[in-house]
Parts: C-alpha cells; structure tokens; sequence
C-alpha cells in the first residue's frame, strides 16, 4: 500500500460548501427582512470574492473580510447594516449545514480502517470543526488543521509545512492530498511535494500549469488508488 496518510480537504471534497452557503445565505437575508435574489447574491459573491482576494494577497486581515462582506453588500444596495451582527448570524447558519457529497461518509468510514485521515482546510475553526461534527465524519480523522488556526492559508508553503511538522511519523511519500481545487490543493500539493488526487466532480477544464498525480470525479474511485488489489 503506496498511500498510508490522506489529507483530506474539506469544502465541496467532503461537505457541499455550496448547497451550505446558498441555504445559510438565502436564510439569513429573509431572516433580516430581504428577498434572497439572484441580485443580491451576485453582488454578496462580488464583494465576498473581492475581500477575499485581498486577504489573500496580505492586504487586509481576515476579520476585516468577515466583518465586513455583509455591511458593504449591503451598503452597495443603499442599505446600512451592523456588519459584525450580521455575519456572527450568517457563521451560526454555516456552522449547522452539513450537506455532504455523494459517498463521502461511506468512503472515510471505510478508509480509515486502513489510513490515517486528516483534514486540510481553509476557513473558520470554529464553523469547520461543527459541520465535521454534524455531518457524522469527525470521528473518521485523526486531526484537523484549518487555516484560521495554523495562520496560512493553502496554498502556501508555510501551511503544508505546518501540517507536515504535526502529523506524527508523516512521510511525504506515503502521504496524499486529496481535494477539489487546482488552485489551493493541488498547487498546494505541488509547492510541498506530496502526490495530489483531484476531486473534479464538475468535470472542469483540466489545467497545463497544475498537474495531480491523479484525477477522480468520484470519491468512490478513491478504492482504486488507495487500496489497490495486489
């Protein structure tokens, strides 16, 4: 067996973090009073992608992302809001969806019989440690790293170097990054030199700058690459 350590990531590889934000999102605009159009979230998507992006780039800190997407979304539709307020509402909605993709419990069940399951994630401690929880998945993994905590995020260096410093006897040989993004996994991947699988479940344009190892669009396919019959 080639592959004895999984790193799991965790939005839209395991938990559909889209069906999640699209309900917690449609949730709390109708709690606050407002029709969730399809305006209104373009410009939310805008703004959120924008923040993000900046945050990314070293120029803002995260809690001026999540303090804010909600106070200027709204600002942009001449509407003036208690950013803080309302994403404190926005993250407990988040926190409770738990959507999970097709064979995801069933596969970490079974692979964690013989692997040892980690996640790798970006996003909130907080929120990601519940939707594990919720979804019935947290026992399946021996750790959990999460950017807010390490303080990076992937695809940096720093993260996956972290994330191999804490994973007791890691070998980057036995190890494989298994996740949905060519720009944050399987680049991740690439910088840290450990194997990558990508999840392509949407059947996206393959990249020439950003090669995985392996290439699945479902997670029972995982069986193959990781168990293989001798």
């Amino acid at each position: 067996m080639r592959y004895k350590i999984l790193l799991f990531d965790l939005d839209d590889t395991l938990l559909d973090f889209c069906a999640n934000e699209t309900v917690s999102l449609s949730k709390l605009f109708q709690q606050r009073g407002y029709i969730f159009s399809n305006e209104l979230f373009q410009t939310y998507n805008s703004v959120n992608k924008q923040l993000w992006a900046e945050y990314e780039n070293g120029n803002i800190e995260l809690d001026d992302v999540l303090n804010s997407r909600f106070s200027e979304t709204m600002l942009r539709l001449g509407k003036v809001v208690d950013g803080i307020e309302w994403e404190n509402q926005y993250r407990e909605l988040l926190g409770n969806g738990c959507q999970l993709i097709e064979g995801a419990l069933e596969v970490c069940q079974s692979l964690s019989v013989s692997h040892r399951l980690f996640i790798i994630t970006n996003g909130i401690t907080q929120t990601q440690i519940k939707r594990l929880e919720q979804s019935g998945l947290y026992e399946f993994f021996e750790d959990i790293f999460v950017s807010q905590s390490i303080g990076s995020q992937k695809p940096s260096i720093k993260f996956f170097d972290y994330v191999m410093s804490h994973i007791k006897d890691f070998d980057r040989k036995e190890a494989l990054i298994i996740g949905d993004s060519l720009n944050t996994d399987i680049k991740g991947g690439l910088l840290s030199g450990i194997d990558t699988c990508w999840f392509n479940r949407k059947l996206q344009k393959r990249s020439p700058e950003i090669q995985s190892t392996f290439t699945i669009s479902s997670l029972e396919e995982l069986y193959d690459i990781c168990c293989p019959v001798e």
